[in-house]
């Protein structure tokens, strides 16, 4: 893993940008030669981020995008520190769950700011990167935009909380239909399912999301923070829990042979066969 301890970004090492002007923080993944894959790197950035936006009383609203064609297509298996070790089996687990708590803490920086957040997604939006756009308050998406929770194909479970997000928005049916086959929705399927709440052509996103955010920045602040303040009491009241079910299932997957089988059958393009172990 990276070194959780820095609260600096090297230059030349960012991941995520800030941007903060006319009352909006635009958090923007810069990362498009990977199709904005995410890693523990990511994760490390997106909460150092999210905390300098939080006291922040000139925001009142932030704009989450990605430059390039995807919003983030999952992973990045070719970042550094990627794997997580340890000396046992038992050792790698409890690494990898203590590894997967501190990315739901990290995102939890962002989806708990007090302004709202508004998403902003094109092409890809996969694993990683759909469990992100989940975060936000809001969600626009171009016509073009794709989701999907592939975990179950590759052998591991969904680790950061997707399919609980969407059994909140979309109901239990949806999220296992969509969390145990890995199949891909296009953006018409997303709105249907309450997944996504504007679809736009993908020359708008840019425009129709920045005036969206904008919008609610316009409105009261102390009234905003309150109501989703409310909502998400409402709505994530067992979040915690699950979410700690979630890491300890995701560090077991992780550290399981179906995952390296998962993987390696996705490297030489073929199926993988699965035995349970």
């Amino acid at each position: 893993m990276i070194d959780t301890r820095s609260t600096e970004i090297a230059e030349g090492e960012e991941r995520i940008r800030l941007e903060v002007g006319d009352g909006l923080a635009v958090l923007t993944l810069c990362r498009p030669d990977t199709l904005n894959g995410w890693s523990w790197e990511s994760s490390r950035q997106l909460g150092l981020l999210a905390d300098r936006i939080r006291f922040d009383s000139a925001v009142r609203a932030v704009l989450l995008r990605a430059e390039g064609r995807a919003f983030c297509a999952g992973i990045d298996t070719t970042a550094p520190g990627g794997a997580i070790t340890g000396g046992s089996a038992a050792e790698r687990t409890r690494n990898y769950y203590e590894g997967i708590r501190w990315v739901h803490e990290r995102f939890a920086v962002l989806a708990r700011l007090p302004q709202p957040v508004v998403a902003a997604v094109q092409g890809y939006c996969l694993g990683f990167g759909f469990e992100l756009a989940l975060m936000a308050d809001v969600r626009v998406a171009a016509e073009d935009a794709v989701f999907a929770l592939p975990e179950a194909r590759l052998g591991v479970a969904v680790d950061a909380g997707g399919d609980l997000r969407i059994a909140r928005e979309a109901g239990a049916g949806w999220a296992k239909y969509l969390a145990l086959t890995g199949r891909r929705i296009d953006a018409a399927t997303a709105e249907r399912l309450h997944l996504v709440q504007l679809v736009v052509p993908g020359a708008e996103l840019e425009a129709a999301s920045h005036a969206l955010a904008a919008e609610i920045a316009a409105n009261a602040p102390l009234a905003v923070q309150g109501i989703k303040r409310a909502v998400d009491a409402y709505a994530d009241s067992a979040l915690p829990a699950a979410l700690d079910r979630a890491a300890m299932t995701a560090a077991l997957t992780l550290t399981s042979d179906d995952c390296r089988e998962g993987y390696g059958a996705k490297a030489d393009r073929r199926p993988p066969h699965f035995t349970g172990g």
